[in-house]
Formats: C-alpha cells, sequence, structure tokens
C-alpha cells in the first residue's frame, strides 16, 4: 500500500493531487472545510419536486447528493433544497435548465409541459414495470432517447429512484363502475390524468405537499399519490377509507436526477462517473426500499386505520386501456423525438411481455395457490 501523505508531500504530489481530487479520500465528515489537499469542494445545488425529508421519496433525494458527496471524499458537495425552499417543485426543471441549481431530483412526467414524450422516462398507463423500464434505458435505447430528449433544454438525465408499482388511489367515496367515476376530482398528474379525463372524470396536478390539504378541504374527490408505504406517511385514510387497486398509471415510477448541461460537460471524466453511480447505487436502495416498506404500511393501513381495499371495477380498467393506446398513439404524433421514443418504448415492452408472462406473471399466480395468499 502507498502512503497517500508521503506521495502527496514527496516530488509527485502536484500529479498526484490533480488525479486524487475526486477520489475517496475518507468520509465527507472527514474534510468540514476543503477537498483532498485543501483544493476547495465543488459545491453543487440539487433541488426536488418532495417534501423535505419524506420517506422514500425525499430521503432518496438526500441519499443521492449523500453518495455523490461520499464516493468523491468530499471534492464534490451537494446541498438539497426540498420543494418550496429554493424553488416550487414545479419549477425544479427550470431551475436546472437556466442554471439556477445545478440538479434537480424528481419524476419526469411533472415536465409534460416541457415535452410529452416526457412521461415515458417516469411511468405511461399499463406500460413498463420497474426491471422492464431500467432495461429500456439501461440496454434498449432508452437513456440515449432521453439524453436527446433533455439536451434539448440544456440538461443532462439520470435513473436515480423507482417507487415500483403504484396504487390506483384513495376515494372519499366508492365507485363501482365506470359511471360512477365520472365527473370525479382526481389528482393524477402526467399520462393518467389525461386519461382519466377522457373517460370522464377530472384530474388535476399537485405538487405532493400540496395534496392532503385539497382532499381534507373537498377540492378533490380522490388521489393517488405512491404506494402504502409513502401514503401512510401523508395520512390520507384519515380523509378517505377506499384504497383501490391495482395502479393503472404508474407500474414502475422511475425517477430521475437531472444535471445542467453545462456543469456536467464541465466536469472531468471521473467526477462524472461518481454522478452516476451515485445514482445508480440510490436507485438501487430505492427498488429495496419500496420492496420492503409498502408491504408494512399496506398491513397497517388495513388492520390499524380501517382502510378498505377494493378493486378497481373492470369496465373502469378496459375504459383505461383502451384510452390510453389513444392518448399515447397521439403523443407519437406531436414531433419526431416523440414518435421515436414511443416507438422504442412500445418495441422494449414487445420484447419483455412474452419472457414476462411465462416467468414473473405464471410464477407469481403459482406462489399464491402454494401460500393460499
Amino acid at each position: 500500500m502507498i502512503d497517500r501523505r508521503r506521495l502527496i508531500s514527496g516530488g509527485a504530489a502536484a500529479g498526484a493531487a490533480g488525479l486524487a481530487a475526486g477520489c475517496d479520500c475518507g468520509p465527507a465528515t472527514e474534510l468540514p472545510g476543503a477537498g483532498l489537499g485543501g483544493i476547495s469542494p465543488r459545491e453543487l445545488r440539487m433541488v426536488t419536486t418532495w417534501p423535505k425529508d419524506f420517506p422514500g421519496l425525499g430521503t432518496m433525494a438526500e441519499r443521492t447528493a449523500q453518495f455523490i458527496t461520499e464516493m468523491s471524499g468530499g471534492a464534490m458537495r451537494v446541498t438539497v433544497y426540498a420543494a418550496g425552499e429554493l424553488v416550487s417543485a414545479f419549477e425544479s426543471f427550470d431551475a436546472v435548465s437556466t442554471g439556477a441549481a445545478d440538479l434537480y431530483h424528481g419524476a419526469e412526467y411533472y415536465w409534460v409541459g416541457k415535452s410529452q414524450a416526457y412521461p415515458f422516462f417516469t411511468a405511461v398507463p399499463f406500460g413498463m414495470t420497474t426491471t422492464e423500464i431500467m432495461a429500456w434505458c439501461e440496454f434498449g435505447g432508452g437513456q440515449e432517447l432521453w439524453d436527446e430528449l433533455a439536451a434539448g433544454f440544456n440538461i443532462k438525465p439520470f435513473i436515480a429512484g423507482n417507487t415500483g408499482h403504484q396504487m390506483g388511489g384513495w376515494f372519499k367515496e366508492p365507485f363501482d363502475n365506470l359511471e360512477d367515476l365520472r365527473g370525479r376530482i382526481v389528482r393524477m398528474p402526467g399520462i393518467g390524468g389525461e386519461v382519466l379525463r377522457r373517460i370522464g372524470a377530472s384530474a388535476v396536478a399537485l405538487s405532493g405537499g400540496e395534496i392532503y390539504q385539497a382532499l381534507q378541504s373537498g377540492a378533490i374527490d380522490g388521489t393517488e399519490w405512491v404506494g402504502p408505504w409513502n401514503d401512510l406517511a401523508f395520512g390520507f385514510y384519515r380523509e378517505a377509507k377506499y384504497y383501490y387497486w391495482p395502479g393503472f398509471h404508474e407500474p414502475g415510477a422511475q425517477l430521475g436526477v437531472g444535471v445542467n448541461l453545462d456543469v456536467w460537460n464541465g466536469l472531468t471524466f471521473q467526477e462524472k462517473s461518481i454522478i452516476e453511480g451515485a445514482c445508480q447505487r440510490a436507485n438501487h436502495m430505492s427498488i429495496a426500499e419500496y420492496g420492503h416498506f409498502n408491504g408494512i404500511g399496506l398491513e397497517q393501513l388495513v388492520t390499524e386505520h380501517g382502510v378498505e381495499l377494493r378493486e378497481t371495477p373492470p369496465d373502469v380498467m378496459e375504459a383505461l386501456a383502451r384510452e390510453t393506446k389513444t392518448v399515447l398513439e397521439d403523443i407519437a404524433k406531436t414531433d419526431d423525438i416523440s414518435r421515436r421514443i414511443f416507438e422504442s418504448y412500445r418495441d422494449a415492452i414487445k420484447r419483455s411481455g412474452e419472457w414476462s408472462r411465462i416467468s414473473d406473471e405464471a410464477y407469481m399466480a403459482t406462489r399464491r395457490r402454494v401460500f393460499e395468499l
């Protein structure tokens, strides 16, 4: 083992310091004032679309920032601003695009006003599961298309989380068929919201911090958010007792980090690798975390808070599926990049669909019978 202090203090100090500036030199807490060798750390500001310290989502952003700092040995330091602290949740994209902030952590479908193709990189109704969207982005050409789309807004994107399959939502009053659902005002962003509108409901996009008050005041009749773990934390069960499954709109909701492209292009190769690695690590952790805590949260909601689980009626699901096909085809006609993203996404689902049918789907059905679940 080479004694790093002796190396730096020797004749090769200048070269070694340059090589090691972004390396892991011990915990960031050991570097309170500067990076390696007294070099000032690169300070980065991350804005998010999440409430501060919110389980899973807010902590996912904090964890990503922590990983960047730790993996760089303190040479890169990320300060996280929750929604509303520096900019509002839905202003995060513009803040990074213009350089007012360096990174964001959020859900890409929030940027549907910038391009209708953005939701494909979070979730679309009846779309990809967690493993499928990862496979598409990492190996099926999705990341390259995402890069191309985001570059038009001066942003470099990364996968940095996934909540897994989400629930259909909370409702103050139950619905037993499609006619019952028509006219309801439901919080649902992205393409799922547009599909709801087309079957006769009203959809609104609210950030996480706005949902409970809207539900409490009666401004909305129902809401989707994430799943049992996060929904329990927000206390939706106090205002609505009917919890519908399955979620049609987000079968594997992927979350992302966007880096200002000018900032990204100014980073060293090693710094870029650290950010990419930190995002991958955060993605891995979030999948495991949601897999664990959603089961615990669901049990608490039902046994401790009297929540009634209800399956979404078949005629509602059929209508949602029918309109989803039309909405996605309409998006594909918007422009060239949207068409190419849609076609790549569709082809990836076709490739994975048959394998899922004879693997996960068949296995889960058998497991339910074996354990009488």
